[in-house]
């Protein structure tokens, strides 16, 4: 993964890969192979097992969500309100679709990419419940709306029907599912590099966004996984849940910044500073996990 993320890097510094393209690109993961990744994941290795652990998965999303929005409350007091609102947006979310999926995909197999997929319902429903109210007031409609046609829970949804469902895709079906998957993690890693090229050193030196660094990448993990530990949770589980906290701002904290006039260029910054970081945590994070559990 670390190679098709340098790759990116240089195909966007030698000018194959442009801003417009990292930008169909990320639409393309988001709106078509990830949601194929995820529902490709609910036919492969399902055993009552697995099954069982989805309503444990989902309760320990929820809490985990539950911790991030406490401590969104008391973390950044010091901050001024603008980097304060950005800095907290940024710590109930993060990018544990676009980042997060592929990376539990290839380090924990097809049952930690379900695991993840469950894991990303009440991310969605914090972010565009408890995040967007810190950006602006929005009908429950339209929160419902955006939560209902989002394609990564959709994808959840009908992975979960397919279960219990009385048939099997036709083949060529299945094999298309397949073959779209199969393009997550690369094309993910190609605009995670590319998105690197955008971090300059000397716009980063900023105490704020490496302090908003350390309390996502570093302590928010090791919180989770102490708690998890101490609940004797499913080493799997614990796995996969202390891999997601660990993943980098989301990409519509800067998105929402701009648009309701909030410190979008702090925003930038800890998108950018803190996805160019994991790219070391997450290696280490993984390597903790697969000797201690």
């Amino acid at each position: 993964m670390l190679v098709l993320i340098a790759l990116g890097f240089m195909m966007t510094k030698i000018g194959i890969l442009s801003a417009k393209t990292r930008g169909d690109l990320t639409n393309v993961v988001l709106y078509v192979s990830l949601p194929c990744s995820i529902f490709g994941s609910f036919h492969k290795g399902i055993t009552p097992e697995v099954v069982g652990q989805f309503g444990v998965v989902l309760l320990v999303s929820f809490g985990i969500h539950l911790l991030y929005f406490v401590l969104m409350k008391v973390l950044y007091v010091h901050f001024s309100h603008e980097k304060r609102l950005v800095a907290q947006y940024a710590t109930i979310t993060s990018n544990a679709a676009f980042v997060g999926l592929p990376v539990v995909s290839a380090v924990f197999g097809e049952t930690g990419m379900l695991y993840g997929a469950i894991m990303l319902i009440p991310l969605r429903i914090f972010m565009w419940t408890a995040g967007l109210s810190l950006f602006t007031k929005t009908e429950t409609k339209d929160k419902v709306k955006t939560l209902a046609t989002h394609p990564c829970i959709l994808a959840v949804v009908l992975g979960i029907a397919y279960i219990f469902a009385p048939f099997d895709l036709p083949v060529f079906l299945s094999n298309t599912i397949t073959a779209v998957s199969g393009s997550t993690t690369p094309l993910s890693m190609f605009v995670v590099g590319s998105m690197l090229t955008l971090v300059e050193p000397k716009n980063i030196i900023d105490k704020d966004c490496f302090y908003y660094v350390f309390i996502r990448l570093i302590a928010i993990p090791a919180v989770v996984l102490g708690a998890l530990a101490l609940l004797k949770i499913e080493p799997l589980v614990t796995s996969v849940a202390v891999m997601l906290s660990g993943m980098p701002a989301a990409i519509t904290t800067a998105m929402l910044s701009e648009k309701y006039g909030k410190d979008a260029n702090f925003a930038t910054r800890i998108i950018l500073v803190s996805l160019a970081i994991s790219m070391i945590t997450l290696p280490v994070l993984s390597t903790v996990l697969t000797r201690i559990l």
